[in-house]
């Protein structure tokens, strides 16, 4: 398991950013594939976007594409989440996690989930 720690959400108004972070200690993020799912009230979990650490590839759900971006800080041991043109449909909590990252979907790697951050879009 790989134990991450998520922050950043708050309330925002529609067409508005947040940027969320995932966190790690005693471990270097670098060697592993991070992702971002979420799940809003009612709905399963779903894949948001990751980043590979071997190759480099990066994954948006379609309904992200153009409007969220994954960046690796290294330095801060960090993976963000800059979500931009928020729509009240991002709504929901965001967790961050150790994933199999692939061009076109991506796949919960562990059994860990952290607390989340919720992200609220409304006027």
């Amino acid at each position: 398991q790989l134990p991450l720690v998520e922050s950043g959400g708050g309330l925002v108004q529609p067409g508005g950013s947040l940027r969320l972070s995932c966190a790690a200690s005693g471990f270097s993020l670098d060697h592993y594939s991070i992702g971002w799912f979420r799940q809003a009230p009612g709905k399963e979990r779903e894949g948001v976007s990751c980043s590979n650490s071997v190759n480099g590839i990066t994954f948006y759900a379609d309904s992200v594409k153009g409007r969220f971006t994954i960046s690796r800080d290294n330095a801060k041991n960090t993976v963000s989440l800059q979500m931009n043109s928020l729509k009240p449909e991002d709504t929901a909590v965001y967790y961050c996690a150790a994933v199999f990252c692939y061009s076109e979907y991506v796949i919960h790697a562990d059994n860990y989930w952290g607390q989340g951050t919720q992200v609220t879009v409304s006027s």
